[in-house]
């Protein structure tokens, strides 16, 4: 219904906003951890510089952060509004991703946390999501702070010992009230 009600019109508005404000490719294709740690090739529509990177020349993550000045014009809008995110529905629709989860972090950044965050691995039991009980619960967002990642984790952890249809609804839900009232946390 979203990649049909919603992709088909607002991909290709995005298309030309981007070919004016800041030509380059469209997409932004990031390898991400899957279901049993397999990788896959997550979609967002692209909100950086195009020559920019998540990770510096070593490897390391380098998360986003308020004013990043990698982040574009149109970026700005994407991010705030999620509508960056939208592309995922595509990762869903191939298996790869479910529509609420645990947020898939970048692959370097998994590589870095998982040994310094017990359990930090089960988060990968599961698909990943679009959204999750950590991001409606205000951890949402890049950080290096290894405190943060740890919280983040917990919900995600307990999220999935707790899953049931009617918190999924629920995330859904407060995902789009967070869209509609705004994130202080979507940069």
């Amino acid at each position: 219904i979203v990649i049909i009600c919603l992709l088909s019109w607002i991909t290709p508005l995005i298309l030309l906003l981007q070919f004016f404000l800041d030509p380059g490719p469209m997409l932004y294709v990031a390898k991400r951890w899957g279901r049993d740690s397999k990788p896959f090739n997550c979609l967002k529509f692209r909100s950086m510089q195009k020559t920019s990177t998540n990770s510096d020349c070593n490897g390391h993550h380098i998360p986003t952060q308020t004013n990043d000045t990698r982040i574009t014009k149109l970026g700005k809008f994407l991010r705030k509004s999620n509508l960056d995110e939208l592309p995922q529905f595509i990762n869903v629709l191939l298996g790869h991703m479910s529509v609420v989860g645990p947020r898939p972090h970048d692959e370097c950044e998994n590589m870095e946390i998982k040994d310094q965050i017990d359990l930090y691995m089960w988060r990968h039991l599961v698909k990943p999501g679009i959204t999750g009980w950590a991001q409606v619960n205000g951890f949402r967002g890049g950080t290096k702070k290894l405190e943060l990642m740890k919280k983040r984790t917990e919900y995600d952890l307990w999220y999935i010992e707790n899953w049931s249809f009617w918190l999924d609804i629920q995330i859904i839900i407060q995902t789009i009230w967070h869209m509609i009232k705004g994130d202080p946390n979507a940069y």
